[in-house]
């Protein structure tokens, strides 16, 4: 280990969302110097708008930062590179990538409400890689805090010492130096061959229009110079590399960067998606012998269709929007599509509802679209009688009953944290949506930790607010995809005036068709607006009608005008009025509104 890695110290954040990790990061690089008071803004690493106002970390951010310790004859410096990762479920692979770039990582959990699920779920997986566990406990200013109670809490559910507990506030600065010190005594320097061929970690890339693709790469064996000729040995491609640096936080430019060392590569390639993350950079005239473990495609595991909420909008815009996005985010698929009801649009693939809900806020904040959005969907696996099989992604081409002989669901496995008085509530919810129940474990604090089985296509409806609905607040869930199961599944369509609407159709367990055909009709009926004429709702599987509603139409007097004389006129009128009610119906069409589609996200 060469002089340079032994002053190194890579670390990560782990925390759940609005438990503060963007803040201490705010502290860090005040007390280090690296940025200067004046300069400093909340949430400095988070630089999306988004971000900013939700108060979550959506892209990775790393930073290199340079400390000195209190050490007595310690006066050389020490360069400290934190990686500001993301903390919600959807972008686990990313948070996975970044522990595998780090040596530490410091545990943030909030006072006043303890270690939370996704929480548990990273720092599972960086003990599990080996990195050292620093848990600090924030918000110990607030008059809620329980900083005692949740040390202990950590310590069990962890298996470490109460003794490592760090105590801060980051929002005041309190014990925050604390933290910097005990990064440099407990975490280790990177280890690493100097001499080795080149193999660098892509943990994150990001699309510059002026540079191209910009990714973060951790140096695990040997060095990378500024320009040289590079290969992405995942993807088996190459291309001339333009300028390495680290970013202090904005960029500043290296000669090259060294073995454990953490910095941006400005790589050549022109598109996000040949640079994954996950890929090992090495050098195309020495190239490593094998790349470095841990790389896997991502799939989108929820789909959905995204629509202009006016049929006759401008399209090109939408697929121009979609074109700038998918720039930065390799993670974001779609094709074109068309629908009878909502005409031109895309069916786009996401990381999980956060990512998909990102998307959608984006697409209207920053372009100006008004959308609709269709009910997210898995993917199901589909084995036809032919001995073929094909993946599904959107419920209006499930092929012809009689055509398939299996229909595969995707599973996950579930990992919720909760009061124990909430313990019940959450076992309900969990047997409603089909699933099962593996180890329950009681911590410290009176929390629980349930493990359960269930189905993806029941957890990415509305499982997360009925979950907080259920725990007043307080239960979070982490979930990991499985594997496929076979299931009787069917197809789930619903009738407006007879016409079916492909953005309501969804694929459903044959045991749910029945409460989920009368639930979504019921919510049809409170947001389509009634007609001059009576419009049929029905829910319909294989052409067999499950359940129907009906709105009632809106009534118009046409004898208001008569005073007086013979019956007969009126009842003229009367009839005439109900043959044109009648002609509507059979003529006249029913325009669907956006709210429809949101109706068939509820399970109950």
């Amino acid at each position: 280990m060469g002089s340079n890695q032994e002053n190194i110290r890579n670390f990560c954040i782990i925390a759940h969302i609005d438990h503060g990790k963007s803040t201490l990061a705010d502290r860090l690089l005040e007390l280090t110097g690296t940025v200067q008071k004046r300069d400093m803004q909340d949430q400095l690493l988070d630089s999306m708008e988004l971000e900013r106002e939700r108060g979550i970390t959506i892209k990775l951010q790393p930073v290199t930062m340079q400390w000195t310790p209190k050490a007595a004859g310690s006066d050389a410096p020490l360069t400290m590179n934190l990686i500001d990762t993301p903390g919600h479920v959807d972008f686990s692979y990313e948070v996975s990538r970044t522990l595998s770039a780090c040596e530490g990582a410091l545990l943030l959990v909030d006072a006043t409400q303890g270690i939370q699920a996704q929480t548990l779920a990273h720092a599972t997986q960086a003990k599990a890689q080996g990195l050292t566990l620093i848990p600090v406990i924030n918000k110990i200013d607030l008059p809620a805090a329980e900083p005692e109670d949740t040390a202990l809490a950590i310590a069990e559910t962890l298996e470490i010492s109460a003794d490592d507990v760090i105590f801060i506030s980051a929002k005041t600065g309190e014990g925050v130096d604390e933290v910097l010190q005990a990064i440099g005594d407990r975490v280790p320097a990177p280890e690493g061959q100097a001499g080795a061929p080149l193999r660098a970690l892509v943990f994150d890339s990001r699309y510059d229009p002026y540079q191209g693709v910009v990714a973060s790469v951790r140096v695990v064996d040997g060095s990378l110079p500024a320009r040289s000729k590079i290969k992405l040995m995942a993807v088996g491609k190459s291309a001339e590399s333009n300028d390495v640096g680290v970013l202090r936080p904005q960029p500043e430019a290296r000669p090259q960067l060294e073995t454990g060392e953490i910095g941006y590569l400005v790589t050549g390639f022109k598109s996000i998606v040949e640079v994954r993350v996950g890929d090992t950079v090495t050098l195309a005239a020495e190239p490593a012998g094998e790349p470095l473990p841990g790389y896997r495609e991502v799939s989108p595991m929820v789909f959905a269709g995204i629509f202009l909420e006016s049929s006759g909008g401008d399209f090109g815009k939408l697929r121009e929007a979609l074109g700038k996005l998918a720039l930065n985010d390799a993670s974001l698929s779609y094709e074109p599509v068309q629908s009878q009801a909502l005409g031109q649009g895309f069916r786009a693939g996401f990381l999980g509802l956060l990512h998909l809900d990102i998307i959608r806020e984006r697409l209207t904040r920053e372009f100006n679209l008004n959308l609709v959005v269709t009910a997210p969907t898995v993917p199901y696996e589909i084995r036809l009688t032919d001995g073929s099989e094909l993946t599904l992604t959107d419920p209006a081409e499930l092929p012809d009953v009689t055509r398939i002989a299996e229909i595969r669901e995707p599973w996950a496995e579930l990992e919720i944290v909760c009061r124990s008085q909430d313990l019940g509530a959450v076992q309900r919810l969990i047997a409603d949506r089909r699933g099962t129940f593996g180890d329950t474990r009681f911590a410290a604090s009176e929390r629980v930790i349930v493990k359960a089985e269930v189905p993806l296509a029941n957890l990415v409806a509305d499982f997360y607010d009925q979950l907080k609905g259920a725990t007043a607040g307080y239960g979070s869930l982490s979930y990991e995809l499985t594997d496929f199961r076979p299931a009787p599944l069917v197809r789930l369509d619903f009738l407006v005036a007879g016409d079916a609407v492909s953005g309501l159709s969804v694929i459903v367990h044959k045991s749910e068709s029945d409460r989920r055909s009368r639930a979504v009709l019921a919510k049809l009926k409170e947001v389509i607006p009634p007609a001059m004429f009576q419009i049929a709702l029905q829910a319909v599987v294989g052409g067999k009608v499950l359940a129907r509603e009906d709105i009632s139409a809106r009534k118009k007097d046409v004898t208001a005008g008569l005073y007086g004389g013979d019956v007969t006129r009126k009842r003229k009128l009367q009839e005439k009025q109900k043959k044109g009610k009648a002609r509507m119906k059979s003529e006249g069409s029913v325009r669907v509104p956006p709210e429809a589609f949101v109706a068939v996200l509820k399970q109950d």
